[in-house]
């Protein structure tokens, strides 16, 4: 498809991240449709599974890879008549920047993402999330489940006890161990399937936003994160929602986010390319 043509896009594609499925988009679809959008939200490879089916039998997350998710989403998106909005949360956000890095979609959202290749610090907070799984090297070839305990600390530290809890119940699946290993070991592999390239200057437009209270993916990672792409030319944004956790895609307020990012989105992906390009500091 190479870099993304001039003109509106009609259809979003939502990516979901680690331990979630295409259901923590469910209320987005509704909105997103609702103002007259086509909406896909494609599920990793075989995990097209209900949430209750794979707890049952996480193999096809124990099977993930970030190289196949990628290779899945491009697929979904070269087949599209034209460039849609691509969306990711979390895991799902890392895997939009690869998109947008590759020149595909009108416009990218990374939301709370997990960072690409070169962001090099990251806090005890976002280890402490991922530690059911880190804490031992063989859960890299296993689903590893994530207890309502690791939801509350790492999804729903801002809510209830009581609501995370609900969250949990709905939404929480096994994560895959060797996604979340690619990811915290990116900067040590030579052949990162994390890495971007982020000094292209002919991709889509690209939002990265933050939580203010989120453990997974703190704010300072996500500004990281978006430095390393002040060599682009190409329009980078940063924006951070205070008070927001991991789970911002559902927590209550979550519409809010919603709208600014497809707002974002949409004005961005109608700019003519040559506006969306700057000789400064691209972080505006």
């Amino acid at each position: 498809m190479g870099s993304a043509p001039q003109g509106d896009a009609d259809t979003v594609v939502l990516i979901h991240g680690l331990w979630m499925t295409p259901r923590s988009w469910e209320h987005w679809v509704d909105r997103f449709t609702a103002r007259g959008l086509r909406v896909l939200a494609p599920a990793w490879p075989g995990m097209e599974g209900e949430v209750e089916q794979l707890r049952e039998d996480p193999t096809p997350i124990a099977g993930q890879r970030l190289g196949r998710i990628v290779d899945h989403y491009a697929r979904t998106i070269r087949g599209l008549m034209r460039p849609p909005i691509i969306m990711g949360h979390s895991f799902g956000g890392l895997v939009t920047q690869i998109l947008v890095g590759q020149g595909l979609g009108a416009a990218g959202v990374a939301i709370h993402p997990a960072p690409i290749k070169g962001v090099v610090k990251l806090p005890l907070s976002t280890l402490r999330s991922g530690f059911s799984i880190l804490r031992n090297p063989a859960n890299r070839h296993r689903a590893v489940p994530f207890t309502q305990d690791d939801f509350h600390y790492a999804f729903g530290n801002t809510m209830s006890r009581a609501d995370s809890d609900r969250a949990w119940e709905r939404y929480a699946v096994p994560g895959a161990g060797h996604v979340l290993f690619e990811s915290v070991f990116a900067n040590l592999d030579p052949n990162s399937a994390a890495e971007v390239d982020t000094r292209r200057d002919d991709r889509a437009p690209l939002l990265l936003i933050a939580g203010g209270a989120d453990h997974v993916i703190p704010p300072g990672v996500v500004r990281s994160n978006a430095a390393l792409y002040t060599k682009s030319r190409a329009l980078t944004a940063y924006h951070p929602f205070p008070g927001r956790s991991h789970f911002t895609v559902g927590q209550d307020g979550w519409e809010e986010v919603a709208d600014y990012a497809l707002d974002w989105a949409q004005h961005a992906a109608a700019m003519p390319r040559e506006a969306t390009i700057s000789s400064e500091n691209p972080r505006r």
